[in-house]
């Protein structure tokens, strides 16, 4: 399959609420490489690598985010898939 490549900026609640953790839970349930990590505006950005389907499910995931967020918007951008990243991490951010 195919492997394409996105960016999600989430937007709302969604630091100090465990959204790191969860991004990356669900990101390797579905199979995804990239990373997640904070953003110094209050947003959480996810890189991600893998096929339509997986990257659908996954902001759709993004958008409910773990129960103590409150998700209002993500962005999301058709981005290069950069070769580096094996698997799903957690990046620190700023």
């Amino acid at each position: 399959m195919k492997k394409t490549a996105r960016k999600y900026v989430v937007i709302g609640r969604v630091q100090g609420v465990g959204f790191r953790f969860f991004t990356e839970n669900h990101a390797n349930q579905l199979g995804l490489s990239g990373y997640v990590k904070n953003c110094a505006d209050g947003s959480v950005e996810a890189y991600a690598v893998g096929d339509a389907a997986a990257l659908e499910e996954f902001k759709a995931r993004l958008a409910v985010g773990p129960r103590s967020a409150c998700v209002k918007q993500v962005k999301e951008f058709e981005v290069q898939v950069q070769a580096g990243y094996r698997r799903f991490v957690i990046e620190s951010g700023w």
